[in-house]
């Protein structure tokens, strides 16, 4: 059991040798590339954010007035259709009706 914890304390002082020896390495920004780098992103994210705005509402009015409308007829069309057979298979049972009692 001691050897494990030894193992386990060298391995943890090793890893902070380490770990202080690779922030040592690291290049920090200076202020002004920080400055430079957040305003590059920011203005990114704005005109990504405007064209999906764009693009949101666009294809919202095309859906309002075109998609809707193409609906809206298609479904009348059909309406119409199935009033017009309607109105056909009426006239016919009318009509054999009319027959059926000029032959009695």
């Amino acid at each position: 059991m001691a050897k494990k914890e030894e193992k386990n304390n060298k391995d943890k002082k090793s890893f902070m040798k380490s770990f202080k020896a690779e922030l040592k390495k690291v290049i920090w920004p200076t202020p002004k590339q920080l400055f430079n780098n957040t305003v590059a992103v920011l203005s990114i994210v704005i005109i990504t954010a405007l064209i999906v705005f764009v693009l949101d509402f666009t294809f919202e009015a095309i859906n309002k007035y075109g998609i809707d409308k193409i609906k809206q007829s298609v479904s009348n069309s059909t309406i119409n259709e199935t009033t017009n057979s309607v109105n056909e298979s009426v006239e016919n049972n009318e009509t054999n009706n009319t027959e059926s009692n000029n032959a009695e």
